[in-house]
């Protein structure tokens, strides 16, 4: 990655001359520890005779070391030698951990240097020292320290985590959450960090893939908790409104945002062609029309031009029958970004969230889902994030029925699909998908800008087509009168799908528009389209602004009614390897004029799926009500029985 506009570069002498330091640091210090207590072991079960503790090399002669009572002596780089046991050689895996916390330390303590450069605190380091330090400034000296301690544990954390990714297995240590987070000075920070690392490692590391696993772990979990802190923290714009990258790392900081490789993940998925996706012409036609949308995204400017010009979708609700197709879908969709990634090279990442994410221990299913959020909105990587039975995985609040974990999910989902801190770069989508989009809380599911009725083979040639395609060849049955997938030549059959949205299917629905229609004519201004929202919602209070918002979305997306040529995708210098402003100029001559006739079928789609999700809804509650109504008349006649 080169270098952009808004990025500094973090020069390679400017990090190597704090290597003395940082291997000074890695040696041995003392700390006393201010807010956490040390780590201890987890129990395991064992058979009778063999210790539960494992040994330690004392790390300093004559201390105990897990004590907190005084200063105790911190050496990680003879803690990391003991991580496997007695074995006097050191591991080529430990070695690459004290490599990479040192380096983690000098990107820190050079980003440190330079915030203080820019914003005074070494010249007013200087004054203290000097003890000419003027009282009206002693405030501000104390803010920028503080500002700096964050800043340079951020980093610090940051790069270890990126340095030890690539490193990583699927080992896991569940360590708790960094407590020691201490923000006096730049160098009280990296004591206080090191100080908990050297307990997590002491603690959780009996071997070399464990001693991995406590570094990148406790460094994530540094991560948050200093970037939690600096929302409430002063004086650090020269922080967060800069960006350095380290080039022969290719390490980008980004004020409190985390860096990761740009990893593709292995996909044994089996992938489906277009023409094995039988009906569901809307949603297969904006499935391709996406999957080609995220290769325009610009790795370079950090954007997609389709997000910058308003046709781009981020989030979709898929929704449909047991057995219509959703899960081929997926699979056609990720197939499809696979191979074009393949073909121009770009890193390609696709995660399913899973009731798997859902635990009973408390804030977990809430970080589960926030880490597959960060997975797949990393902006180094093409990104397709799957929520496959949402309904059963994201709780609706007020449901008795859901669970603690279920509402964390959905808080989660909530704020990163349309959150205040939401950034919409168009180089990731997700979808969601249900048999059951009622169950879904109103609010996430109106945080789907699109929506796809997934209703699987609907005409007699789509019958026919889908059988002959899952007959497969072991057979001599002729296929008669018909013409093999011509039914699923896709512009013909989503111009058709599209046409039938001019009127709604929804009995509701359609009651609002004609009476609307019978009043004003034909709905072909702005003033008369405006009418039929507010119509709509009069009869469905749940029709907000968030609802018009996603209709003008979608209504975008008809105006990018084109796909991306082929060949673009096939011949990444065609299109994929323009600079951004040629990508976007080429995007704006395909671009069409945006008509009523859209508006009014987009306005139309999307008010049917609530109208349809909202009768569902309304219908399995009431339906829960008489049920709930049954048993306490059956309980009252039980009970008069008994006093009887």
């Amino acid at each position: 990655m080169s270098l952009t506009a808004d990025m500094m570069e973090l020069r390679e002498a400017d990090v190597t001359k704090h290597y003395d330091a940082a291997t000074r640091m890695l040696d041995g210090f003392d700390h006393t520890p201010r807010i956490a207590k040390p780590a201890e072991a987890p129990r395991q079960e064992q058979s009778s005779g063999i210790a539960t503790r494992r040994r330690f090399r004392t790390t300093t002669p004559g201390l105990v070391t897990r004590s907190t009572a005084r200063a105790e002596g911190v050496h990680l780089i003879a803690r990391i030698k003991g991580a496997d046991g007695d074995d006097p050689l050191v591991s080529p895996l430990q070695a690459t951990v004290m490599h990479s916390l040192r380096r983690a330390l000098a990107i820190a303590l050079a980003v440190g240097e330079a915030y203080a450069e820019a914003t005074g605190l070494a010249e007013l380091r200087r004054v203290n020292l000097a003890g000419s330090l003027p009282d009206d400034r002693k405030t501000e000296f104390s803010e920028l320290l503080s500002a700096e301690a964050l800043a340079v544990g951020y980093v610090f954390a940051n790069a270890a985590a990126f340095l030890l990714g690539p490193h990583g297995s699927e080992v896991s240590v569940e360590a708790g959450e960094a407590d020691e987070v201490l923000t006096d000075n730049a160098q009280i920070a990296l004591h206080g960090a090191l100080w908990e690392l050297d307990q997590t490692i002491a603690a959780y590391a009996t071997d070399d893939a464990r001693l991995v696993a406590c570094v990148t772990g406790y460094a994530e979990s540094l991560m948050d908790k200093i970037a939690l802190r600096a929302r409430n923290a002063g004086r650090l714009g020269a922080f967060t409104g800069a960006s350095w990258r380290v080039e022969a790392d290719d390490f980008v900081i980004r004020g409190f945002t985390p860096s990761s490789k740009a990893k593709s993940t292995t996909l044994t998925m089996t992938f489906k062609k277009p023409n094995e996706v039988i009906g569901n012409h809307i949603a297969k036609y904006q499935a391709l029309k996406l999957s080609k949308m995220l290769m325009a995204y610009d790795f370079e400017r950090r954007l997609n031009p389709f997000a910058e010009l308003g046709g781009f979708i981020f989030t979709f609700m898929g929704d449909g029958k047991p057995g219509t197709g959703k899960t081929t879908l997926i699979q056609m969709m990720a197939g499809l970004i696979h191979d074009y990634c393949q073909t121009a090279g770009y890193p390609f990442r696709y995660q399913n969230l899973s009731t798997d994410s859902i635990d009973s221990y408390q804030g977990k299913s809430g970080q589960n889902a926030k880490a597959f959020i960060n997975s797949i909105i990393d902006p180094a990587v093409i990104g397709f994030g799957t929520i496959d039975d949402i309904d059963q995985l994201a709780g609706k609040r007020g449901d008795r029925q859901s669970s603690s974990g279920q509402l964390e999910i959905t808080a989660v989902l909530m704020e990163s699909f349309a959150g205040a801190n939401t950034v919409v770069r168009g180089n990731c989508t997700f979808g969601m998908f249900s048999n059951y989009p009622e169950n879904v809380d109103d609010a996430l599911r109106q945080r789907a800008g699109a929506r796809f009725l997934v209703d699987g083979p609907i005409s007699r040639e789509d019958y026919i087509d889908i059988l002959n395609l899952l007959m497969g060849r072991n057979h001599d049955i002729p296929l008669g009168d018909h013409q093999a997938f011509a039914a699923q030549e896709i512009k013909s059959a989503v111009a058709a799908s599209f046409e039938t949205h001019s009127k709604p299917h929804e009995q509701g629905l359609l009651r609002v528009y004609e009476t609307v229609d019978a009043k004003f004519g034909r709905l072909d201004t702005i003033a008369k389209l405006g009418t039929y929202l507010k119509g709509i919602q009069q009869v469905d209070d749940r029709f907000t602004g968030r609802a018009i918002k996603n209709i003008t979305d979608a209504v975008k997306v008809r105006a990018m009614d084109f796909e991306l040529p082929d060949e673009w995708m096939e011949e990444p210098d065609l299109f994929l390897f323009k600079d951004y402003e040629t990508k976007m100029g080429m995007i704006e001559e395909l671009r069409q004029r945006i008509t009523v006739e859209m508006v009014m079928q987009e306005i139309n789609r999307y008010a049917d799926s609530e109208f349809r999700y909202a009768d569902k809804s309304d219908e399995v509650a009431i339906e829960t009500t008489v049920r709930e109504m049954g048993r306490m008349e059956e309980a009252k006649r039980r009970f008069l029985a008994q006093k009887g």
